[in-house]
């Protein structure tokens, strides 16, 4: 689990990183657990584009994720370790005792040929299961569930972990990757350790065909647009964008706008607001 890099034969290996591979074992996914999917390529129910810069791409088979992992107290053995196209982690493949086959998040450390297993009474162990009740104050986690036996919803990332650090009632307190401070209900499972390939945040993809593959269409800066396109458009040669602050093409301010609802419910659980990130200023990139 490295980086590779090149020498600048080119404008496009100049700055080109890529993932070494190395924990890969097996290069073709398990059939019974891929399906196809339709890729919206951001247009909604009526072909409108919703989401900007989305379409192309190369063609990708959806592997069957269990974050659930509600096959409780049931033995498995870690077959192989594979890319995932649909996620920047890379994925598990398990076979049961019983014989059915899952694939999970690959968490760092885990080999081929352990055994992983589900349950309350799992031993703190690397890829085991538990709900957050049974694990010890200072554990790293990830696959976080949020609604007790729905799945893991958060810190599914490649190398993002969070940390139980408290329990109190009916609520574990968990530190997330974002700094938040968070209540989560303590029937609600997550898994032991971190999510692997924790180099993915390093790689620099060096040229624009790399984006256009992984269905990344091109950005425009909004000052080059006409007034009939972007706020920021408009005037004659380079001009400023004309507003004391950088907006949206719909107008609303682009840096430091807070658009979570106001009355979330969810609101009375966060005990402390994530890390604000630095503002950009002036020769930031536009909307």
């Amino acid at each position: 689990m490295g980086i590779r890099s090149y020498r600048p034969y080119t404008p496009g290996t100049r700055q080109r990183t890529v993932s070494d591979f190395d924990e890969i074992t097996r290069s073709e996914p398990e059939k019974s657990l891929t399906i196809s999917v339709h890729r919206a390529k951001g247009r909604n129910n009526r072909g409108v584009i919703t989401t900007r810069h989305r379409g192309g791409g190369h063609k990708r088979l959806y592997r069957i994720i269990d974050f659930r992992r509600d096959k409780r107290s049931i033995p498995a053995r870690v077959v192989s370790i594979e890319y995932d196209p649909n996620r920047n982690a890379r994925i598990t493949l398990l076979h049961y005792r019983d014989g059915e086959k899952r694939y999970i998040l690959h968490p760092l450390g885990l080999k081929v040929g352990t055994l992983v297993v589900a349950g309350p009474d799992s031993p703190i162990e690397i890829g085991n299961a538990l709900p957050l009740s049974n694990i010890p104050l200072g554990t790293g986690v990830h696959n976080v569930e949020l609604v007790p036996g729905k799945g893991g919803q958060i810190v599914r990332a490649a190398g993002a972990i969070a940390q139980v650090v408290a329990k109190e009632g009916a609520y574990v307190t968990l530190k997330l990757p974002s700094g938040e401070v968070r209540l989560i209900r303590r029937e609600c499972y997550a898994t032991i350790g971190q999510v692997g390939n924790t180099e993915a945040r390093n790689i620099s993809l060096g040229k624009a065909g790399r984006k256009r593959h992984l269905g990344r269409r091109p950005e425009v800066r909004g000052s080059v647009m006409n007034p009939v396109d972007h706020p920021h458009g408009g005037g004659e040669g380079r001009a400023p964008i004309g507003r004391s602050g950088p907006v949206t093409p719909w107008g609303k301010p682009a840096l430091g706008y807070k658009t979570r609802k106001k009355r979330k419910l969810s609101d009375a659980l966060i005990v402390r607001r994530r890390r604000k990130s630095s503002k950009r200023g002036r020769g930031g990139r536009e909307s």
